[in-house]
């Protein structure tokens, strides 16, 4: 072989290996990329680095709201349509909002057999009720409703056209129209009026329904009534003849207050030993809500009457303003609900056995948390 060929045959080696070890150094780099691309994030993109401790506290982050859904807990709610619901409108609104720390549901009556059929058929956890009737059903349902919270004081008022009662004793001789007779009003007027030292008997005239008592006094056929809110505030409304003479919360609260912590509670929140028993957690976190949706409806009676329209409990807004300071809403819990209670139950026990379902209710009636 001649020199030219000799310097052509290395100059051929040299050419290919020079190649191939480019074409390899290519595939490194291409792999190295691949790698890197998928162990952590591009770091020629604008966005930082995520750190690995970032994407566990994502991770947990997420794995708390999951668990905080699902353990939001379906209530199911039973209310009248009334002053015992009022107080549960804001509830209502942060549902519709999302922002209840439970799943609520709510059923609204106008009758209080509709909240007793729920009750007792399993298809409502809490409901609120007037006072005698769920005593009546602690002892119908083998203690399975709970008392869990007062939530209405007393609604009822006797209007005047005119101006000469002040005071209990003032009604001696009268002619009063009322409603509510064989029930909780009659027995609550009944005892009063024993404990009034009047000269001569009232002379008390039933009506059958509050609309019947209200349209008479709203047309001015009446001097003298007793009515329970929101009834109180329509008639005030459509005849500015009538005042309003006595507020038997107060007059109660005089007569019974001074041997006993007796409160007129007529309306609560009552929640099945079942549901109780069985989401503790949830029945407390409601009562947290519920005092605030109290709270909110008394400092607030404007937007409260708007939210009362909402939901159906009244059709006029300004009419469920006026009454809201009226319906005595409270929030009244635990410990304090029997000795306000208890003698509220012995009267209507010694009126009428059945008021309350025959007997004194026991300690166990009422929930402690």
């Amino acid at each position: 072989m001649n020199k030219l060929s000799v310097i052509r045959l290395l100059s051929t080696v040299l050419i290919t290996s020079t190649v191939l070890l480019n074409m390899t150094a290519c595939t490194f780099s291409n792999t190295s990329s691949s790698k890197m691309s998928n162990s952590s994030a591009v770091t020629t993109s604008a966005t930082p680095p995520v750190e690995s401790t970032d994407i566990q506290t994502t991770a947990k982050e997420s794995e708390a709201e999951t668990t905080a859904l699902s353990e939001r807990i379906q209530i199911r709610i039973a209310a009248l349509k009334g002053p015992t619901g009022m107080g549960l409108v804001n509830l209502m609104a942060d549902q519709d909002a999302g922002t209840a720390a439970n799943d609520y549901s709510f059923t609204l009556s106008g009758s209080p057999d509709d909240i007793v059929a729920a009750l007792t058929s399993g298809q409502a956890d809490i409901a609120a009720l007037p006072t005698n009737l769920a005593a009546v059903l602690y002892q119908k349902t083998n203690q399975n409703i709970l008392l869990l919270a007062i939530n209405t004081l007393g609604v009822l008022y006797i209007l005047e056209k005119g101006d000469t009662i002040h005071s209990l004793s003032d009604l001696s001789g009268r002619e009063l129209l009322a409603t509510g007779q064989g029930a909780v009003p009659e027995y609550v007027l009944n005892d009063l009026l024993e404990n009034a030292a009047l000269k001569e008997p009232v002379k008390i005239e039933y009506k059958a329904e509050h609309a019947e008592l209200a349209t008479l006094a709203a047309a001015g056929k009446v001097d003298l009534l007793m009515l329970p809110e929101p009834f109180v505030t329509t008639v005030l409304s459509k005849n500015p003849d009538y005042r309003i003479a006595l507020d038997l919360t107060a007059e109660w609260q005089k007569i019974h207050q001074g041997t006993s912590e007796s409160e007129l509670a007529m309306g609560c929140l009552v929640v099945t030993k079942t549901f109780a028993e069985a989401h503790p957690d949830a029945v407390k976190s409601f009562l947290t809500a519920y005092q605030t949706s109290t709270e909110q409806v008394n400092s607030d009676p404007s937007g409260a009457g708007q939210l009362i329209v909402t939901y159906g409990i009244m059709s006029d807004a300004s009419l469920a303003e006026s009454a809201i300071p009226n319906c005595h809403i409270v929030m009244i819990q635990g410990t304090r609900m029997q000795p306000i209670l208890e003698p509220f139950y012995k009267i209507l026990l010694t009126a009428n056995p059945k008021s309350i379902g025959g007997v004194l209710p026991d300690s166990n009636f009422y929930y402690i948390p």
